[in-house]
């Protein structure tokens, strides 16, 4: 009789592995279609109206803070953490990573909760933010200790799981994400280096938290009459393509494939912008020429611009601002969310402490600023940047 070898069940052995290197680091199972990789192409940037909308703010790597804003959105079990939302859908505008420990917690939940929400005829969408590009692109200006300590133990588990991967020689060769990825970095403390290591391995294009995380959500997506961006919108971006600078970033982080500034790194790319998020004296009539070059849109509605007294809107209810700062590393705001239905006429805001009708009104508003930054990891006064590695 032939011994057995693991060319019997090679897809088995490298799902269990994967389920038990998920587990470790973030204390959740995903199913199975959870854990495939990012598909070569994104879907259309527009969506049906939903019966229900939820709009969702930056959560930077606070999971309590992410717990009660899906819950409060009657979302998720607070208890359980399974989707409890039906046929909802529900688009977070982005900010999931920095000033933060559980960004990685965060991704992890969110990815089951989207299989989740499909399961129930929901969805649940991520959108990339600034920070999610900042740190694909190796800008870690915005990274704390928690943060870096919950990606070195990522690359604990990772490493466990390639090395038993490695023992089934049936299976294809595992990439090895840390190869070219440098073991010191000048200027930084030694006792992050690890973390900083794994940072880099996990987030960079191609790596495999920005391919099975990142790559594959919108930068840009239209629900019904309302237009979601994390950070806005101009004319030019919208006659470049929405669909096309989607894609554009996906094939940047799955890929490496060279992006244009305009759309991710410049100070009026659709992940920075702030022109229609800062302040109460927005240029409306640029507003509305960018969402008539839109079919059917009625509304903008932004994060990335913290609003500290909560959810508002400007310009008619055009530019609605849905980041209320929530995260403890950026304001520790009380959790609100924008809750949309009767086919997008009907809007209110739902708060932690109370539910009001959504009217509009203005409010005292105040410039994000820089929270920490690189300044508790380095020995100089110089700030990092981005870290080069080798191809």
């Amino acid at each position: 009789m032939e011994a057995p070898t693991c060319a019997n069940l090679p897809h088995s052995l490298s799902a269990f592995i994967d389920a038990f290197v998920d587990f470790s680091v973030s204390g959740l199972f995903l199913p199975p279609s959870a854990t495939a990789t990012a598909s070569p192409s994104l879907p259309p940037a527009r969506l049906p109206p939903a019966s229900r909308l939820v709009a969702i703010g930056d959560l930077h790597g606070d999971f309590q803070k992410s717990i009660q804003s899906l819950s409060l959105a009657g979302l998720i079990d607070p208890k359980s953490l399974r989707w409890t939302g039906g046929s909802s859908v529900a688009v977070q505008v982005g900010d999931v990573l920095d000033r933060g420990g559980d960004e990685l917690r965060i991704l992890y939940l969110i990815r089951r909760l989207q299989t989740e929400a499909e399961m129930s005829g929901g969805r649940l969408l991520m959108l990339n933010g600034n920070h999610e590009t900042m740190n694909v692109a190796r800008n870690f200006r915005y990274i704390t200790p928690a943060g870096l300590e919950e990606f070195r133990n990522w690359a604990k588990w990772y490493r466990a799981g390639l090395a038993m991967k490695r023992l089934c020689l049936d299976l294809p060769p595992q990439r090895d994400p840390f190869k070219g990825v440098p073991k010191s970095f000048p200027g930084v403390k030694p006792e992050y280096w690890e973390g900083f290591r794994a940072r880099i391995a996990a987030l960079r294009p191609t790596g495999p938290i920005t391919t099975r995380f990142l790559s594959s959500n919108h930068t840009i997506l239209i629900v019904g009459n309302s237009v979601f961006v994390h950070g806005g919108l101009l004319q030019k971006h919208v006659e470049y393509g929405l669909d096309r600078i989607n894609q554009d970033v996906r094939n940047w982080m799955a890929t490496n494939e060279p992006i244009q500034p305009m759309f991710v790194f410049e100070r009026d790319a659709v992940v920075w912008l702030r022109t229609f998020s800062d302040g109460f004296n927005c240029d409306c009539t640029k507003l509305e020429e960018v969402l008539s070059l839109i079919p059917g849109a009625r509304r903008l509605i932004m994060g990335h611009t913290i609003q500290t007294e909560g959810i508002n809107a400007v310009c008619g209810d055009q530019a609605v601002r849905v980041d209320v700062g929530l995260s403890k590393g950026c304001g520790d705001g009380v959790p609100e969310v924008l809750e949309i239905t009767e086919g997008g006429k009907d809007v209110r805001i739902l708060t932690a402490s109370w539910n009001r009708v959504y009217e509009g009104k203005k409010r005292a508003w105040e410039r994000e600023k820089d929270v920490g930054g690189l300044a508790w990891l380095v020995r100089e006064s110089s700030v990092v940047k981005g870290v080069e590695t080798k191809a």
